[in-house]
């Protein structure tokens, strides 16, 4: 009988939004190399929508997001990841449970270094664009974002996707929000909200895209998989 690989159990703090979560976790599956069904990762996944706004409730995010972290270190996990990116403004609080957590933002970031770009475009929240552009420039990388009414276009957009609005309307705003970072001089576009993905993806774009999603799934993979 052969042995299942040996892997670190995945603690997922998800809901923000919940279909992004069920993407991230697709995604997840799909990244892991597999020759059965018992080589996949455990994962545990706390998907909680009642976490506060990240976006008009700063202070009331943290304490839920914690208090995640803590119940699924209780219930077993090894190693966490937020699968939101403006939530990463709380990894202090997350980090507190005394697990490593695997960073969406720095994951994207390097992601995006590896493109060789100097200018990348980011679609975003405002608190995951101030996270973006200080990862950036640790990164030696320029941050490209929306002028100030295209981001409200943004964001109006992107509770009509936490909505369940992933009709051909909503498809075309986000593409052509992308194209806008492209004619401001955008190399790559990085889809630095979790909801992105929902819409859209490289075939979108004449330039690179990166799917910050599905490269964390890869990178927890990695992680997961890796011998100590």
């Amino acid at each position: 009988m052969s042995k299942t690989t040996p892997s670190k159990v995945l603690g997922v703090l998800g809901g923000m939004g919940p279909a992004a979560t069920l993407d991230f976790l697709a995604k997840l599956q799909a990244a892991t190399p597999v020759s059965r069904e018992q080589d996949h990762l455990r994962v545990l996944v706390d998907i909680n929508p009642k976490v506060p706004d990240r976006n008009d409730s700063y202070d009331a995010a943290g304490p839920v997001l914690a208090q995640m972290a803590v119940g699924l270190r209780e219930a077993g996990a090894q190693v966490l990841v937020i699968a939101c990116n403006t939530a990463h403004a709380y990894v202090d609080q997350v980090k507190a449970s005394g697990l490593p957590l695997i960073d969406l933002i720095e994951t994207a970031g390097l992601a995006a270094k590896a493109q060789g770009a100097e200018r990348v475009g980011v679609l975003g929240t405002g608190g995951a664009l101030a996270l973006y552009r200080r990862t950036f420039s640790h990164l030696g990388i320029e941050a490209v974002t929306l002028d100030d009414h295209e981001q409200v276009e943004f964001m109006a957009l992107l509770y009509r996707i936490k909505h369940g609005d992933l009709g051909p309307d909503s498809r075309q705003t986000m593409a052509a929000l992308a194209h806008r970072l492209v004619g401001k001089g955008a190399q790559v576009v990085v889809a630095g909200c979790t909801e992105v993905p929902l819409l859209m993806d490289a075939a979108d774009l004449a330039v690179p895209f990166i799917d910050a999603t599905q490269a964390l799934a890869r990178r927890c993979v990695e992680v997961c998989l890796a011998s100590d």
